[in-house]
């Protein structure tokens, strides 16, 4: 066979592979109820077991949490219209029942769907702003945890953040009490070998949460690579999904983006900027 040929085929596999996902994206798009992994298997003609490793090394997620995401997402989208009542929107998102869903609303959505469908009225979001020796930081707290840890050189701009990522809650300052924790985070941003002991709200899809979830079992003084979470995180072909899922982690330090560097230990780009990460680094390396 010639490498022409072979080049060929392999191109024709891919597109072949990449067609089958897409066609049981579809799929679990269009269904009312959350198609059963051999339904989806037997659609796109393959077994079970192999039509579920494509599904996730195409996708960074099993068929499962693909279709918990897009039910989300149709979920926010329902309670968004101000046509839809909240139990035509639970069953709209593919819900067959309203207990099923306010198990898993808080998961979803962060907060109660009334709450969600008000605007983000009932999420309170307190926060303070500070200043460390990497530059301006600042801390918000949900009612469920720490939601933002943000860094750079403009408070300013570190608060329009806040307000672009929770636009409809509740945003308040934080009092005397609130400044004790913007010191404790401040100095776990000094020394982050200590540790932070403070609950997390962490809100993102499920392959981000997978990714976020791996980054903080990385210890203090070392590294990771791009593709290594991608391969801790059973995903090895969702490298670029990974860099993409470290940009978009609000909560820094505490969910340690800056410990993954390049596969050659170069320093690629950080929210918050390369020389923060940096230094972010050295000082772990020396704790």
């Amino acid at each position: 066979m010639s490498t022409t040929t072979a080049d060929h085929n392999r191109t024709h596999a891919a597109t072949e592979r990449t067609a089958r996902v897409a066609r049981a994206c579809r799929l679990i798009e269009a269904s009312e109820t959350p198609p059963s992994l051999s339904e989806l298997a037997a659609e796109v003609g393959m077994s079970p077991f192999h039509f579920h490793r494509l599904f996730k090394a195409e996708t960074g997620l099993t068929p499962k949490a693909y279709g918990a995401a897009w039910r989300a997402r149709r979920l926010r989208a329902e309670l968004g219209s101000s046509e839809a009542s909240i139990t035509h929107a639970i069953y709209d998102a593919g819900f067959n029942s309203n207990s099923r869903f306010y198990e898993a609303s808080d998961q979803l959505l962060g907060m109660r769907a009334r709450d969600y469908r008000a605007g983000g009225a009932g999420a309170v979001i307190r926060f303070a702003v500070g200043q460390c020796s990497l530059g301006a930081i600042l801390v918000a707290q949900s009612q469920r945890g720490i939601c933002a840890i943000l860094l750079g050189d403009d408070p300013d701009r570190l608060v329009r953040d806040l307000q672009d990522q929770f636009p409809k809650a509740e945003i308040i300052g934080g009092d005397d009490a609130f400044e004790q924790l913007i010191a404790q985070v401040v100095g776990f941003v000094e020394a982050p070998s200590m540790g932070l002991h403070l609950p997390l709200d962490v809100q993102g899809t499920a392959f981000q949460e997978r990714v976020w979830r791996a980054l903080r079992e990385i210890p203090p003084g070392t590294t990771a690579s791009y593709s290594e979470i991608a391969e801790r995180i059973g995903s090895p072909k969702a490298v670029r999904a990974v860099a993409q899922a470290c940009a978009t982690n609000h909560i820094a330090v505490a969910i340690p983006c800056h410990r993954v560097v390049r596969r050659d230990g170069g320093l690629a780009g950080y929210r918050w900027g390369v020389d923060r990460k940096r230094e972010l680094l050295r000082r772990e390396a020396q704790a």
